[in-house]
């Protein structure tokens, strides 16, 4: 309570309260945390917190929650995982879902969730900056609105969960400034009809190229996928080392990639890998996994997708690189439905040229290249995120916590069930400290009224 009286005091005098030459910025103080991000992350935490007991405010930039899922999405997209690994905290998802629920059944999902926990965020306000003010031990969250209005909010508690797929990725791709023809991120693809009939180049080979290049395919068009790119990257104990061999940098990639099917032997893959992994060590899982996609692919390398040399779990485990799970696009290439290529050397006005000489003309390139953490440009801390890539510096699982109040959720790399433990963690933490401070304000109560003459 001293905090705040002083917190009072400094408002009639401290510049931060004040916006040059367009009046006051309108503040707010929030006693719970404030939330920034309204995806499953941001919804998550609130609903574990409100659970709790525990009151927040949840700062959106965009005008609903989920964004990401409602805009920047294709449309057949599914979850790539069954629901039960998906679902957020104290909601499963409804049973006559399916187990691998739309793109817009997983919206509604999240809508009712945040219906039923009543999480109204405050939508449209752009968060700029937040930094912990140290001489009133608050953190200050400055926001623009759409129309140019500014506030703070003061709060005890920061929850960041903007996540790892808050900004796209787009790779510095020598020429590609000269190509004539259309060149669109995934964030702004939604079908293959767009394209039919043309011929496309898909960068990346992640779970969205591949969903994407099987999509384009089954509406007439004619998808090539760049499988290698211009980056190896080495796992040397704790320390990731990439090396560019070429023009294309990638950092977010491995020239090689791991293709698993869905499921094997009537079983999600992931689900699968979870039960063994309670029993067995993860190499041995990874040479399980690794057996049943040959006996089911055969050698992926024989149509150009080289494995890499350490296990899809352990290569997930130590980089954040997911495994495809593959949903028909494999067949697709044995086919010769989808062409595969090796890394880009350059791009020309109607042509892309790969590193080994080949020349081919394309009407269009999307660039499957995905998403990074965009902290760095608005989170004014240096300890517990990293300024280079936005993620916490602490591996999972102990990058949700950092000092003076401040959390992550969601920046886990291991998806929505990440997130889901995250917020978990986070609610059960700032539940300890909301219960400390309730019980010492009661007790000075309780003087106050004990000592009054």
């Amino acid at each position: 309570m001293s905090c705040l009286r002083e917190l009072e005091g400094k408002m009639a005098h401290d510049h931060h309260f004040i916006n040059q030459g367009l009046g006051l910025r309108r503040h707010v103080w929030v006693p719970g945390p404030v939330i920034v991000g309204a995806g499953p992350s941001g919804l998550a935490a609130a609903a574990c917190l409100k659970d709790k007991g525990v009151p927040s405010i949840v700062l959106e930039r965009s005008n609903c929650i989920a964004s990401l899922w409602q805009f920047r999405t294709y449309d057949r997209l599914r979850l790539h995982l069954p629901k039960k690994f998906c679902e957020l905290p104290l909601m499963p998802f409804p049973e006559d879902f399916p187990m691998y629920p739309s793109k817009q059944q997983f919206v509604e999902y999240l809508e009712a969730y945040a219906k039923r926990f009543g999480i109204k965020p405050v939508f449209e306000q752009e968060v700029e900056s937040a930094g912990y003010d140290e001489s009133v031990g608050l953190w200050r969250v400055k926001s623009v609105g759409l129309k140019g209005e500014e506030m703070e909010y003061v709060c005890r508690w920061l929850v960041v969960a903007t996540g790892e797929n808050a900004e796209a990725v787009v790779p510095d791709i020598k020429g590609i400034e000269n190509f004539r023809g259309e060149v669109r991120h995934t964030a702004e693809y939604r079908s293959g009809s767009d394209f039919r009939g043309k011929k496309v180049l898909v960068v990346g080979c992640g779970n969205s190229g591949m969903e994407v290049s099987l999509d384009l395919c089954n509406h007439d068009a004619h998808p090539s996928l760049v499988v290698r790119n211009a980056t190896k990257t080495y796992v040397m104990g704790e320390a990731t080392y990439t090396l560019l061999l070429g023009s294309l940098q990638l950092s977010h990639y491995i020239t090689h990639v791991h293709v698993l099917p869905r499921e094997m032997l009537g079983r999600s893959t992931f689900g699968l890998s979870m039960w063994l992994l309670k029993w067995l060590p993860i190499r041995l899982v990874d040479r399980f996994l690794l057996i049943m996609s040959w006996m089911i692919f055969g050698s992926t390398g024989s149509f150009g997708l080289d494995r890499p040399q350490v296990g899809p779990l352990e290569l997930k485990s130590k980089t954040g690189k997911t495994p495809v799970l593959d949903v028909g696009t494999l067949a697709k290439i044995k086919s010769g439905h989808i062409k595969v290529h090796p890394s880009i050397q350059s791009v020309r006005h109607h042509s892309v040229q790969f590193v080994n000489g080949r020349i081919e003309n394309f009407d269009a390139i999307i660039l499957a290249t995905g998403y990074k953490s965009n902290t760095p440009s608005w989170l004014k801390e240096k300890d517990m995120f990293s300024e280079k890539d936005g993620m916490p510096r602490k591996p999972f699982p102990h990058g949700w916590k950092g000092e003076c109040g401040l959390y992550a959720v969601g920046f886990t790399r291991r998806g929505l069930f990440g997130s889901s433990a995250d917020a978990k963690r986070v609610s059960e933490d700032i539940e300890n400290f909301w219960k400390a401070e309730a019980k010492h304000l009661a007790m000075t109560i309780r003087r106050s009224f004990t000592f009054q003459p």
